[in-house]
């Protein structure tokens, strides 16, 4: 059988699927083809994921939810993406430009054409993959069955799931409840959900503080496996409540993401312990920053929300007026009525937060920061943060170093 022409194959695939195709021969990338101009390619963040895909067929899903797939034959490695359903945030593609050092002249660009590259789902996806595995894997068909949804594995499942109905059973029978005594942490996790919602993290620290001892359900076999179902519970309990109480769904729902990705990495229980302390409190205090002044609103929630979705651009009072429809001295003078704060020094404060941050636990040089929260040069940088601050960024980073 004639050996296939990968490069013309991954030219034709682009060209199909509008998606830009990598050809990589014993983990070196040989060929790269795109019909979208991409003045960098978000794929070389992500190397190592694909490098774990072994199979003939799989693939990977990044932190922003930017799927690629992965095609394997002999020493050679086919990846198609990033692909995604649903247009993916313009502070998630800053992000990534940061992260993966685009100079900040050319992040617009950037952002600009990776918007272009076709909407894709991954079951779409996964159908092409299955039509390339054929081509360069001498006729094996695949169905996406056998990329998405493993017999074994289904097999296991369910032998599992009949081992501990018949344990329960079991137990059941012998007098002794499986879920040892009633649930009784209701009115504990309404009162936390409250706290969180509200932003009131005062009164949440002092009900953490004086907590009484409830009886949950077991909901694993082994206490470390049992804590992070537990904190997964958690997150997605808290994170919810942070939502009604004002904070941006995505922001949440992405920070729930991060925290559970951090539990299920840790190996004891005392830490699981502390981290849920932390994801509990962190969205308390995100909700109570939205909460400016003495009196919740809707009004000061946008204002915040706005801002801290856009601190890697140059954000200004006249972005937030035009973003909310108002006028921009009746926007300034209704925000300060209801906060006590100037709305320009609030962008500015935010963005200093921000700037504390990455100089602690970026490692990016200062210049890279100053560049990705939209300040006009370094030295603007470095007076907006001693103003702020009272020390330059570099004292700061040298202070706090990790």
């Amino acid at each position: 059988m004639q050996k296939p022409d990968f490069s013309y194959i991954c030219e034709h695939i682009g060209n199909i699927s509008g998606l830009p195709v990598r050809l990589f021969k014993n983990g070196e990338q040989i060929s790269f083809y795109s019909v979208i101009r991409l003045p960098f390619d978000p794929a070389v963040l992500h190397r190592d994921g694909f490098a774990k895909i072994e199979n003939h067929v799989g693939y990977f899903v990044t932190p922003f939810f930017d799927y690629y797939g992965v095609v394997n034959s002999g020493t050679l490695k086919l990846v198609i993406g990033p692909a995604r359903q649903v247009p993916a945030l313009d502070e998630d593609l800053r992000t990534v430009a940061f992260q993966a050092g685009v100079p900040r002249a050319g992040t617009e660009e950037f952002l600009e054409a990776v918007k272009k590259i076709p909407k894709t789902t991954l079951m779409q996806l996964l159908q092409l993959l299955c039509l390339v595995n054929f081509m360069l894997n001498e006729g094996e068909k695949i169905s996406l069955e056998d990329i998405v949804i493993y017999g074994s594995e289904q097999e296991l499942l369910k032998a599992r799931f009949d081992e501990d109905e018949a344990e329960r059973t079991i137990r059941i029978a012998d007098g002794f409840s499986f879920s040892e005594g009633v649930h009784s942490t209701m009115s504990v996790e309404e009162s936390l959900l409250y706290l969180v919602r509200t932003g009131n993290t005062a009164a949440l620290k002092e009900m953490l503080s004086h907590v009484p001892a409830v009886s949950g359900g077991i909901i694993a076999k082994d206490q470390l496996r049992q804590a992070k179902n537990t904190f997964v519970v958690t997150a997605t309990l808290v994170s919810r409540s942070a939502i009604h109480g004002g904070l941006d769904a995505e922001d949440a729902l992405s920070l729930s993401d991060a925290y559970i990705q951090t539990c299920e990495a840790l190996n004891n229980v005392e830490s699981i312990t502390n981290l849920m302390y932390r994801l509990v409190f962190d969205y308390a205090e995100r909700v109570g920053q939205l909460h400016l002044g003495n009196n919740a609103s809707k009004f000061a929630a946008e204002i915040s929300n706005y801002v801290r979705r856009h601190l890697s651009e140059p954000v200004t009072v006249e972005d937030v007026a035009k973003h909310l429809f108002r006028g921009r001295s009746r926007l300034s003078t209704d925000f300060k009525k209801e906060t006590g704060v100037n709305l320009s020094d609030f962008i500015m404060s935010q963005k200093i937060a921000e700037a504390k941050k990455l100089l602690r636990y970026s490692g990016k040089p200062i210049s890279a920061v100053t560049l990705y929260l939209g300040f006009s040069s370094q030295s603007h940088f470095t007076r907006t943060f001693k103003k702020f601050t009272g020390i330059t960024p570099k004292e700061y980073r040298e202070k706090h170093a990790v």
